[in-house]
């Protein structure tokens, strides 16, 4: 029913050696892909920060050395077991993969059945990958604030680091769904966010606050990709009964607030997880991300493709904030 497992693979490996990282593409032994009762032929991974992270010496991400990165993948099933029968297509995020496990960049991967996600019908594994673990955060956000109640005719929605994968994402999903869009993003991406769908292209000191702890009521609702002072100015600008769906850290994992917004303005703080995302939650963003929460401009204006052999320059691109919207990795 397809590709066998060969006894070799070709990966893209990071090990700690004297103090440093080395990287780069090697063969791996195929009994090293590690622990798990599914292998997956590997079509496609994707560049996340965590990624990148997990190939320099001060990332804090790798917690084994030698590592093969790439914290997702999709491809088809070539030794099954549970629900997951030979030759299904099926994705995997989150967990230990590409962290504590050998992750995408791989040609074959082998993991736990219970980490895998069956492909939704009307996704391809290179359109998974377009949205990966980035935009699954970005569609399990959306998800969040409407479940708490933020509706398109509530007012604007803020994204924050609106031109990174998570953030990109979201100003598509939420333009599509009728929101209204303010995108706020430290690069020139005026132009991308616009095709994107968002109404107001801003600066990061544009929804930085004025220091206060309750300021004008700007937004219905913010999805932060950012964290730190970005995150922590949020608040106060928040309309009552509002929330903001926080994923990211890349300004800080410190928050300088004041209760007065959650307290006198009911404003809720949402924290958003992709790695332990309960499976039942998960294959249910999944599902969705392939029909109402599907990104319009899933195979033009939010992807970029590279092989294995591109992967160096796209890791020290995303952690240097030069890599815009999302990038697949071709791995078969």
């Amino acid at each position: 029913m397809g590709a066998e497992l060969p006894d070799e693979v070709r990966a893209f490996v990071a090990e700690q050696r004297d103090g440093e990282v080395q990287r780069g593409l090697r063969t791996l032994p195929a009994s090293e892909l590690g622990e798990g009762d599914v292998v997956v032929r590997v079509a496609c991974s994707s560049v996340n920060y965590k990624d990148a992270l997990a190939t320099i010496r001060k990332g804090q991400v790798a917690e084994i050395s030698p590592l093969v990165p790439g914290i997702d993948l999709a491809g088809t099933v070539v030794e099954g077991a549970g629900d997951c029968p030979e030759g299904a297509e099926v994705l995997a995020h989150g967990y230990d993969i590409g962290v504590a496990h050998h992750g995408g960049y791989a040609e074959y991967a082998r993991v736990p059945a219970e980490w895998v996600v069956a492909l939704p019908e009307g996704l391809s594994a290179r359109q998974a990958m377009a949205i990966g673990t980035a935009g699954f955060t970005a569609a399990l956000s959306v998800a969040r604030l409407e479940r708490h109640g933020v509706a398109p005719d509530g007012g604007p929605v803020l994204v924050t680091g609106a031109s990174g994968g998570v953030g990109s994402t979201a100003v598509s999903i939420l333009a599509a769904r009728g929101y209204e869009v303010v995108a706020s993003s430290g690069k020139d991406s005026r132009e991308y966010l616009e095709s994107l769908g968002a109404s107001e292209v801003v600066g990061r000191d544009d929804v930085a606050g004025d220091g206060k702890p309750l300021g004008r009521q700007r937004w219905a609702a913010a999805v932060d990709c950012v964290g730190g002072a970005v995150l922590a100015g949020l608040f106060g600008q928040i309309r009552y009964g509002g929330a903001v769906a926080a994923s990211g850290l890349t300004a800080g994992i410190k928050v300088e607030t004041t209760v007065m917004p959650f307290i006198l303005r009911s404003v809720a703080l949402l924290g958003i997880d992709s790695v332990q995302c309960p499976m039942e939650e998960r294959a249910e963003i999944w599902r969705r991300v392939a029909d109402d929460l599907r990104p319009p401009q899933l195979d033009d204006a939010i992807t970029h493709e590279i092989g294995l052999d591109d992967l160096e320059g796209a890791l020290d691109a995303i952690l240097k904030g030069e890599l815009t919207g999302r990038t697949v990795v071709r791995v078969a």
